[in-house]
Order: C-alpha cells, then structure tokens, then sequence
C-alpha cells in the first residue's frame, strides 16, 4: 500500500485507533522546532497551542475593531449634537465643517452646496462651485477615498485654512467662509492648491462624499459636495470602510436640505 492508500484507508476506519490504542504510543512525528521526533499526542498540543494562538490574536483584534468603532460612534454623536444644535441656516455649512475637524481631528473639511433656495444664492458656501464638481458628486455612489490627484474641490480646503491661520484672534470662522470664494476656479491647479498661503503642507488623501437631498429621489438629488482632507497619504486610501462616512453624509444632507427651495 501506498501512502495515499493508507489514509484513506484510516478516513475510511476512524475507528483504526480505538482498536489498536496501543499503537498511538508508538507513532513518531517530525518536531515543526526542531530534528528531534515527538509524539502524536505532543504533535497534537503543539497544533492545539497553534490554533489557540491564532485565535487570540483575531480576538485581539476583533476587540481592537470594537474599541475603535465605539469611540468613532461617541464622536459621531458629540457631532450630530452639534449640527442638531445650530439654529442659523447660513452658520450651518461652516457648523458642519468646523465640527468634523474639532470631533473627527479631520485635518481639513469643507464644503459646498448648489440650486438653494433664493436667500442663499449669494452665501460663500455656494461659490466656486464649477459644473465638473457638479457631474463628478452626481456620480458619486458610496464615499470617494483615495489620493487627491488634482480635485477641484481640493482647493476649497486650501482657502478655508489659509484664512483661518490669516484671521485675527476671534474671527477664524467667518474668515475662512469669506474666504472660500478667493480660491481659483481651475479645476487643473487643483494639486497646487492644496498648499495654503501659510505655506501648509499639500493635500495627500481626500474624501468626497455628496450630499443628496433625502425628499427627492435619486434622480438629479444631489446638491452638494463635502469634501475632506490630510497630507497623511493613508488617512483617507481606497480600501478604507465608508460605513460611517456615508452616515455623515446622511446627516448633514439631511440638516443642509433647509437651504433648498419648497
């Protein structure tokens, strides 16, 4: 008999051993840590020490997972809370904005809406806004993470911190929206304006996520695009979870639909 046949010949027979227990103590096996031999019985505690190892490793890491996802639903809460809380439909852009980089330490975010409702056709939160931004957030599925090869929506974040670090003590916020609509509107020098005026590093990872207004259907929805950023080229990469980017993107479609028109 071959080797092949003797296996099967043992799966046929599980019952091979129980008969013949006294052939166990005999059996030798190749120690996978050294040359000396090892019994079956050693052989197994080793696969089992093995087993039990790799387990804890992917317990350790499911907890890891759990940990992290707990911490990002607090945040998320201490941000709904804030958005929830602003009263002011022209604040509420910068609200946004503003608490994804204090709650999420997001580096740089922005945003941009579009077809408002008449009072609002002149706030900076709708300028610089060109029809390429508008077809690209129109095809936007899921949440775009990945490199910034040049977005036009990346100079948004380049004006906004520009005017945070140039605005006096006390007038950061209303300076960075004022100054949103000073970025060029060339969506090719996208990549050099990624730098600041405070020469700030450039814009390596970005995310994209559009804003859909939730009473409308999914055709010609969108009217907006929230945009963020770090020169941490792995902070926002294309094989990144969205689960909760897309939830952001919910709730602050949801509260932004206030400046459309009814």
């Amino acid at each position: 008999m071959n080797d092949r046949e003797v296996a099967d010949y043992l799966l046929a027979n599980p019952e091979f051993f129980a008969d013949h227990a006294e052939l166990l103590a005999t059996i030798r096996l190749a120690n996978p840590h050294g040359k000396a031999a090892v019994s079956l019985q050693e052989r197994q505690m080793e696969m089992l020490r093995d087993k039990n190892k790799l387990l804890e490793r992917r317990l350790a890491e499911l907890l890891r997972y759990g940990h992290e996802n707990d911490s990002i639903s607090a945040k998320f809460n201490r941000w709904t809370a804030r958005v929830m809380a602003e009263r002011d439909p022209y604040a509420l852009p910068r609200t946004i904005s503003h608490g994804l980089r204090e709650v999420f330490d997001v580096p740089q975010a922005a945003l941009r809406v579009w077809d408002v409702a008449e009072p609002y056709l002149q706030a900076d939160f709708t300028r610089q806004v060109g029809e390429e931004v508008r077809i690209f957030a129109g095809s936007l599925a899921t949440p775009y993470c990945g490199a910034n090869t040049g977005f036009e929506a990346a100079q948004w974040l380049a004006s906004t911190v520009s005017a945070v670090s140039a605005a006096p003590p006390g007038e950061g916020s209303g300076a960075s929206e004022a100054a949103n609509a000073t970025s060029g509107a060339n969506g090719a020098s996208g990549a050099n304006a990624t730098h600041g005026a405070n020469g700030s590093e450039a814009i390596e990872s970005i995310s994209l996520i559009a804003l859909r207004d939730p009473e409308r259907d999914e055709t010609g929805n969108v009217f907006g695009l929230l945009v963020m950023g770090s020169a941490d080229p792995r902070r926002f990469h294309d094989g990144m979870a969205t689960d909760f980017l897309t939830q952001i993107g919910t709730l602050a479609s949801a509260a932004l639909s206030r400046l459309l028109p009814r």
